[in-house]
């Protein structure tokens, strides 16, 4: 028997490959922690947060589904791909992308909390 020679993937693209991966884990971690502050803020509210909380559970649980979405689109693309240059341009663009879904999704929770907020504030 004889070994196959191992291909060795270069330092540059590893490091490439842990900084995407690490980008977007921050951003999601990013948006976790702006669903968690939404969810215990609600949890504190009474009255007419009530409506805006409905509100945001549901705006929230769109997001998940779009996230699960996104990585089933990406695992099916990286399936795909015919080479390592290619693997690593998918994951780019899917890390990429992912992080601007995060960012969109933590502004429309900020803005939907705020509009909530306003709403339970006494009319003085």
């Amino acid at each position: 028997m004889y070994d196959k020679p191992q291909f060795a993937i270069p330092e540059p693209v590893r490091e490439l490959a842990e900084r995407n991966v690490e980008q977007a884990r921050t951003a999601y971690n990013q948006f976790v922690d702006m669903a968690r502050k939404v969810q215990e803020n609600l949890s504190k509210s009474q009255g007419a947060m009530a409506s805006g909380a409905m509100e945001l559970q549901s705006q929230m649980g769109k997001f998940a589904e779009e996230n699960i979405e996104a990585s089933f689109a990406f695992a099916a693309e990286l399936s795909r791909a015919r080479d390592l240059k290619e693997y690593l341009e998918i994951q780019q663009r899917h890390a990429q992308k992912q992080m601007n879904a995060f960012a969109k999704q933590a502004q429309e929770l900020g803005k939907l909390l705020s509009e909530a907020a306003q709403k339970a504030q006494p009319r003085g």
